[in-house]
């Protein structure tokens, strides 16, 4: 099972954690894993190279691990980070509805 949980300040996303794989199928062959990992990954380039926020990343494949955590934002900023991670949290809650045997999703 891969958890996933998503922490908001004052109702933004200022940290993403993801860890495990999902068990849906064979490590390397999982699907699920897999359009997870590629919803978070793609929010993640969008920050850092589309909106140029300089967020605190760690990703691991051998632990299968995402750690998004975000700095102190200005108003420009802060905008275009929702825009991204509101879509991202969008897909992921998405993916939930479908596969919630495989994955556990905590927003707070």
């Amino acid at each position: 099972m891969t958890e996933v949980k998503i922490q908001k300040k004052n109702g933004h996303i200022v940290k993403v954690f993801a860890q495990g794989h999902t068990g849906y199928g064979v490590e390397g062959e999982d699907i699920v894993c897999a359009g997870l990992s590629s919803i978070m990954q793609t929010a993640i380039l969008g920050l850092m190279r589309v909106a140029g926020i300089n967020a605190k990343v760690r990703i691991d494949d051998e632990e299968a691990l995402i750690d998004l955590e975000l700095p102190d934002l200005n108003a420009e900023d802060r905008h275009n980070a929702d825009m991204i991670l509101d879509t991202m949290l969008c897909g992921i809650a998405d993916y939930y509805e479908g596969f919630s045997d495989f994955i556990d999703l905590e927003v707070k």
